[in-house]
């Protein structure tokens, strides 16, 4: 006799065992009288053994040179910034570990009720510099780097931005998970861990928008911790089967290994790291031997490179059946993933399923994560031999929906026959909780058959289509916007019915917040100083308090105070122009306002409005005799955003903006009035230059269709005043800055939908409506920024149906730019407004806001760690 094997089974990987190991450890065992018991070994050995967390110059280079000799394996003699970056931030990363396992512990003890952050961005930016503040350790290393011949700045720099976001909403989450933190919740992340992230921008020779992979992990990323040991397998495709119980078997297709990488979240001012914890994708089975041996190569590792995928891109291209269907995999993978980790650590307390709502919270950020919602009750119903009722009742106590569009082209929509091929047991489940939902409408409005089709999950059409927002709404808690106007315009707009339904209480609004941790402290260091110096409190007070910034307020009348402000303001200018220097080749001059526009390229963002607004000055400027260009305000426009690859309209705007700025920085009679300038590849690390330098920012959407916004936010922090529309936080802003510190202009949210009524069925010309717009249009449309054909798409969707309003809001744009103009010429005015405005943005903290989730939300407590107890 012999061992046999199953030979289905050969390259399959071994799981002998479930994940034992809780991330959280175990907690000591007790004797009769209550004592901890040290589990093995020499209790005190250990103890010794132990490190803490370096507190001063000599521990941390101890710590860099032992990971420069033995992680890196590298000496002195062959260590350059990069090595000395990565030495730094593993030896950072130790010390951020101790504290770590510490906070795991203490929710192991106390048990708290958690909360989850599912989002499918998480747009962290460079960690070195955010830890070493977190951990109050920034002067140490500065100094401690310094003895070993290195400089802080060259190694900060050598850090590549986390490729795990593209816009605000990855930011936002980035903010919550940091402020979570440093208000000690117990609060985690879940994403994916993209090989490329969304892509890395770079400009042709015509100004188009060229897509390069962006990788990343290239010189590994020294801030994840690998769980190859914390690992699900998730199913796409096959077939589902109904009982006549109710449950479903969903067996066949392909099964996909999802492998969890850990990213440590520090708080400032406290012991405890949270985690965000993101998924890679990797087959099942990696290398099929015998398709290789038979001459089928690419059959060989088919599998591993379509599990792969799964984790390569944020974001696909869905415009191709291909893409879509890859997106639909993705936000799957990634959910069921999360959800089997939050229950797997809820089983490992002991206790049943039905108080999952006790323990845990899950919030959704956008409808990306909504197939949690039906994964969930796949899981109760399929695998736990839960009844419907109860599972639908767990399930809608546990899951929270932030909604971030009032665009209902905006809304995510997945169609039918596509849930069916991928994920056929949750289509079933997707069908049952519409005929669950309806039938309550129905009780409440009889006979109101168009109620039923605006409310169903399900869009008829050919092909039908899964209503993603209409399915967190149904299956959430409770549904929040994130401006106030915003939340006013879902509940009496997109949502109107589920409000009438449901009850106006389940609908809430929490306006976004971002951290002033990295948005002024770590990235204007200089005004954060004088801040703290002119406050007399420590900084680790006002950083967790921003209210305490309304101090600032006397001080706009203090002469010499508002003479470091601006001394500042042009030091971090010239920064800019340095930064454009070295990596475009491109000389900024520095004695001029600074106006800036930095977002991802959509058509409600109206990136096109500022432009085109931008030619209107320069023609403008053309036409001045040199008398009058001498009463002009220099200014130079910053752009900075990416176009989604698909997206031609904004990708032409960027073509636009960047042959406008060659023909306009190079005109001898407006170079010295008037300088434009693209820079490509917008970042974390990007913004955190542009926003200090900036004295205007533009927030300039269409009335009622940014939901918030978070950059207005960063700017008016560091004392960068606001243009914008009446639309988001904006007005939030202006009523917490006072609407004499912005600049506001367009119509208004109300008049929206009657002016798009106008230029579909009473349409007037736009030379007679807007004379002002139509000459620039007609010199775009001559040529004289080249290329005269390219942009006529772009310029028809302002001549014909002019969706956004850029007819509408032009002169009035223009006005408030003039506006801007006469204002900054009295600069001591101008800098009693930027203080003022600084001063009065204690609202938009991020620490706030995750505190509103907490309390009216997820009903989770601060859980600190504690110092441990001393022996008696």
């Amino acid at each position: 006799m012999t061992s046999t094997i199953d030979p289905k089974s050969i390259g399959k990987p071994q799981r002998a065992r479930r994940h034992v190991r809780t991330l959280t450890g175990y907690l000591p065992e007790v004797d009769a009288t209550g004592k901890e018991q040290w589990p093995r070994g020499d209790e005190k050995v250990w103890k010794e053994a132990l490190r803490g967390v370096d507190k001063d110059v000599p521990s941390v280079t101890k710590s860099f040179v032992n990971h420069v000799q033995t992680s890196l394996a590298r000496q002195a003699y062959n260590l350059d910034d990069l090595g000395a970056y990565q030495a730094a931030a593993l030896s950072v990363r130790d010390n951020l570990i101790v504290n770590w396992n510490e906070t795991q512990l203490n929710y192991t003890r106390k048990n708290p009720k958690r909360a989850y952050y599912l989002s499918l961005e998480f747009l962290m930016g460079r960690t070195l510099d955010n830890a070493l503040l977190n951990l109050g350790l920034k002067e140490e290393y500065r100094d401690g780097v310094k003895k070993l011949g290195f400089s802080i700045e060259d190694i900060l720099d050598k850090e590549r931005d986390a490729a795990l976001g593209n816009g605000g909403l990855g930011r936002l989450a980035a903010c919550y998970l940091d402020s979570g933190s440093s208000t000690e919740l117990p609060l985690w992340g879940y994403g994916l861990r993209y090989k490329y992230g969304i892509f890395q921008q770079l400009i042709s020779p015509e100004g188009n928008q060229l897509e390069a992979p962006d990788p990343w992990l290239e010189n590994q990323n020294p801030w994840e911790l690998p769980r190859l040991d914390v690992t699900y397998e998730v199913r796409f495709y096959g077939q589902s089967e109904r009982l006549a119980s109710g449950r479903g078997i969903w067996q066949g297709g392909q099964e996909v290994v999802a492998v969890a990488y850990d990213v440590m979240i520090p708080g400032y001012g406290t012991k405890t790291i949270n985690n965000l914890r993101l998924w890679e994708s990797r087959p099942k089975r990696g290398f099929d031997l015998n398709s290789f041996n038979a001459g089928n190569y690419e059959g060989a590792v088919e599998s591993s490179n379509t599990a792969d995928a799964i984790t390569s891109v944020l974001y696909p291209n869905d415009h191709t059946s291909f893409g879509k269907e890859l997106r639909l995999k993705q936000q799957y993978f990634w959910t069921a993933a999360s959800l089997a980790d939050i229950i797997r650590r809820f089983k490992q307390q002991g206790k049943p399923l039905n108080l999952l709502p006790d323990y845990v919270a899950i919030q959704l950020n956008d409808t990306h994560p909504t197939l949690a919602i039906p994964e969930l009750m796949r899981i109760l119903i399929d695998e736990e031999d839960f009844g419907w009722d109860q599972a639908w009742s767990i399930v809608t106590n546990v899951f929270f929906y932030t909604n971030h569009t009032v665009l209902p082209e905006a809304l995510e929509k997945w169609p039918v026959p596509l849930i069916e091929h991928v994920l056929p047991r949750h289509l079933q489940i997707i069908y049952d909780i519409n005929l669950f939902f309806l039938q309550a409408v129905e009780r409440k409005y009889p006979n109101d058959r168009d109620r039923l089709a605006r409310m169903s999950l399900i869009e008829e059409g050919f092909p039908k289509q899964v209503r993603m927002a209409h399915l967190a709404v149904v299956g959430s808690r409770k549904v929040n916007g994130v401006a106030e106007l915003h939340s006013d315009l879902v509940k009496t707009t997109i949502l109107k019915d589920f409000v009438d339904f449901e009850g106006v209480s389940k609908f809430s609004n929490v306006t976004n917040g971002i951290t002033p941790r990295r948005w002024l402290d770590q990235c204007n260091p200089e005004l954060s100083d004088l801040i703290t110096k002119t406050l007399k409190v420590e900084k680790t007070v006002w950083l967790k308090d921003l209210t305490k910034l309304k101090d600032l307020v006397p001080f706009a009348e203090d002469a010499a105070f508002r003479k470091e402000w601006a001394a500042i303001k042009q030091r971090n200018k010239e920064r800019l122009a340095h930064y454009v220097q070295t990596t475009l080749g491109l000389t900024v001059r520095t004695d001029a306002m600074f106006d800036v526009q930095i977002k991802r390229l959509h058509e409600y963002k109206r990136q096109t409005l500022n432009i085109l607004g931008v030619i209107h000055r320069y023609l403008t400027l053309k036409a001045m005799t040199p008398e009058e260009k001498k009463k002009v305000n220099p200014r130079v426009v910053f752009f900075a955003g990416k176009a989604a690859p698909a997206y031609y309209i904004a990708k032409l705007t960027i073509r636009l903006i960047v042959n406008v700025a060659r023909k306009i920085n190079t005109d001898p009679d407006t170079k010295d009035y008037l300088q434009l300038y693209f820079l490509p590849d917008y970042s974390v690390s990007l913004a955190e230059v542009l926003i200090p330098a900036s004295d205007i920012s533009q927030h300039i959407s269409t009335a009622g269709t940014e939901a918030s916004g978070t950059s207005n936010m960063k700017f008016c922090l560091n004392g960068g005043l606001l243009l914008g529309t009446v639309d988001g936080a904006n007005i939030e802003i202006a009523e917490e800055v006072g609407e004499s510190n912005v600049f506001f202009f367009g119509h208004l949210t109300p008049a929206v939908e009657d002016l798009r009524y106008q230029h579909i069925y009473h349409p007037v010309p736009l030379e007679e409506k807007c004379p002002g717009l139509a000459r620039v249009i007609e010199q775009v449309s001559a040529g004289l920024f080249g290329d005269a054909e390219i942009y006529e798409p772009l310029l028809n969707t302002i001549r014909q149906t002019d969706y956004y309003l850029l007819s509408d809001d032009f002169d009035s744009y223009i006005a408030a730019l003039a506006m801007v103009d006469e204002a900054y010429q009295d600069q001591d005015e101008w800098v009693k407004k930027s203080i003022k405005t600084t001063a009065n943005m204690g609202k938009f903290s991020s620490d706030r806001a995750i505190l509103e989730y907490a309390e009216s939300f997820w009903n989770i407590e601060p859980t600190p760690v504690e110092a441990p107890k001393k022996a008696t």
